[in-house]
């Protein structure tokens, strides 16, 4: 096990620009093994962890298929549902559902893209998009603990 600041340049992007979480786990961290503990660990943080410091965590996300400046785990994953290739038009669809989300809402949609295409995102934006702001809160922080599992999973696998 790495000591503290190795543990948190390991660990602390998992969580979106969010390194509070990693340095929460930390005391804890020898005991876990596995990326479902630490899976387990961090979204227990985060659940814990105020109605402000969870906005300010959903708020740390990137918009989908965006042009801003983005960590390198979620270039990779848009990238990997090929957001990165999106047509014109596709484009405009991101970009009009992007605002119309964030006015409703406050915060960028969030979704775990492994695994999507780009249709089904765009799908699972238009259907979100009628959810009550209590319900995607919750949401998003769902998906987002998605993606920090999938982002512990690749860790640990190029650990071992």
């Amino acid at each position: 096990m790495p000591g503290r600041e190795g543990f948190i340049r390991r660990y602390g992007a998992v969580y979106e620009d969010s390194p509070w979480v990693a340095e929460a786990v930390w005391p804890a961290a020898g005991a876990l093994r596995s990326s479902r503990a630490m899976a387990t660990a961090m979204a227990a943080v985060v659940d814990s962890a105020s109605r402000k410091d969870k906005l300010a965590l959903i708020r740390a996300h990137p918009q989908l298929a965006g042009r801003a400046r983005m960590a390198d785990a979620s270039v990779r994953e848009q990238s990997g549902a090929g957001l990165d290739q999106c047509s014109p038009e596709e484009f405009a669809d991101f970009q009009r559902l992007n605002a119309a989300y964030n006015d409703r809402f406050g915060f960028p949609f969030i979704v775990a893209v492994k695994g999507l295409t780009r249709r089904d995102i765009l799908d699972a934006f238009a259907t979100r998009l009628a959810n009550s702001p209590e319900t995607e809160f919750a949401e998003a922080l769902r998906q987002i603990h998605r993606i920090a599992a999938f982002r512990l999973d690749e860790l640990y696998e190029d650990a071992t």
